[in-house]
């Protein structure tokens, strides 16, 4: 009995419009940046206008990379509301394939920006077996205080043990396929940011995702006692902003391009990989393979990284010991540089930089429930 399973950030799948660049040229569009707006009310008119033409294009790619995970399970991270979701879903998403995820879940989590993780389903899978909801448990109200995981080193980032721990959420989904339980916890780990206090932007916020796998964890090892997590049905899956290897990018196109792996010697998936307390599927693929998302700052600055992850229990890899996932990548733009062999046919539209399904690459395996 086989249930196929996918992560896809989709990259701010909004329902609003956002006009905080009118007063933050960090956050305007580079677009709007070329004309002299006269007032906000033309900036907020244009704005809007600039939004909508840029999404549908966007929408269509990232409805076609969904399609092409096949997934009958698929946890999404950016997410602005069930509302949204419900709206991409028919406009796009169903109009593409027909039958749809007819199950949605989500919560308001911790994020400023109002962007959420969600998990959606079909009633049952491609081979015919149902897919039943349990139940839903949200821990975005969870603090550092309360799972004991406050640290000298949190408190000198300015971090007090009364705030909440989560950046987003990390919310638990308990099913049943085919009649067999499987749980599974959606994450979106805090973002690296930009360079601050003479620190490169992953360093700089390395230990807050740290301590939110740790409080990843500490749920799971709580939900099925510390003795008996390795033997149940359960999964992470999602972004968690950070990597093991990097593949920096080097060279150019008329030299030719070089794509050296990079080990991290620190990374905030170390808790949930230590000792073998779970297992990261991507990493069945090889180094030159694994990466889900192109990072560049210019020529001086370009790697491909692993960001998106599903990681398993170690009954379920032993259980799917040959199982390998697919990375969806044809809704890249085409400035991300592929590796010798990788390069894919573009889905229709896919822009240098936009339209694209996303910044990052879905991520989806087909596992036995057994």
């Amino acid at each position: 009995m086989s249930l196929r399973i996918a992560t896809f950030n989709v990259e701010n799948l909004m329902s609003r419009f956002d006009f905080s660049g009118y007063r933050n040229q960090l956050h305007q569009d580079r677009a709007l940046a070329l004309f002299e707006i006269k007032d906000e009310a033309e900036f907020r008119l244009l704005e809007q206008a600039r939004t909508i033409a840029h999404t549908d294009d966007t929408r269509q790619l990232t409805a076609l990379a969904i399609a092409a995970t096949r997934a009958d399970i698929l946890c999404l991270q950016e997410i602005d509301n069930i509302e949204a979701l419900k709206a991409f879903e028919y406009g796009y998403r169903f109009k593409m394939i027909g039958y749809g995820y007819r199950h949605k879940y989500t919560t308001a989590g911790n994020d400023s920006r109002g962007i959420d993780v969600a998990v959606i389903m079909r009633e049952e899978t491609r081979d015919g077996q149902p897919i039943e909801f349990v139940r839903m448990t949200s821990h975005a109200h969870l603090t550092y205080g309360e799972l004991d995981l406050h640290t000298a080193e949190l408190a000198a980032l300015g971090i007090a043990p009364h705030e909440r721990l989560f950046r987003r959420d990390c919310l638990e989904i308990d099913v049943r396929v085919g009649g067999l339980p499987l749980t599974i916890y959606t994450v979106h780990l805090k973002s690296m940011g930009a360079a601050r206090n003479g620190m490169d932007g992953r360093t700089a916020t390395r230990l807050i995702r740290e301590a939110e796998a740790r409080a990843v964890r500490r749920i799971i090892e709580t939900r099925f006692g510390k003795d008996h997590a390795a033997s149940k049905r359960w999964m992470i899956c999602g972004d968690f902003n950070d990597y093991r290897q990097r593949i920096v990018v080097g060279g150019d196109d008329l030299a030719g391009y070089t794509f050296t792996v990079v080990n991290e010697s620190e990374s905030a998936l170390d808790p949930l990989l230590a000792d073998g307390f779970a297992e990261n599927l991507v990493e069945r693929l090889p180094k030159i393979e694994r990466w889900t998302l192109y990072h560049t700052r210019g020529p001086q600055e370009r790697h491909l990284c692993q960001l998106d992850y599903i990681l398993v229990s170690p009954a379920l890899a032993r259980r799917n010991s040959t199982a390998v996932p697919d990375i969806i990548r044809a809704g890249q733009p085409w400035r991300t540089i592929f590796p010798p062999g990788q390069e894919v046919d573009r889905f229709p539209r896919a822009g240098w930089d936009r339209p694209k399904a996303s910044d990052h690459c879905p991520v989806a395996v087909t596992l036995d429930i057994v």
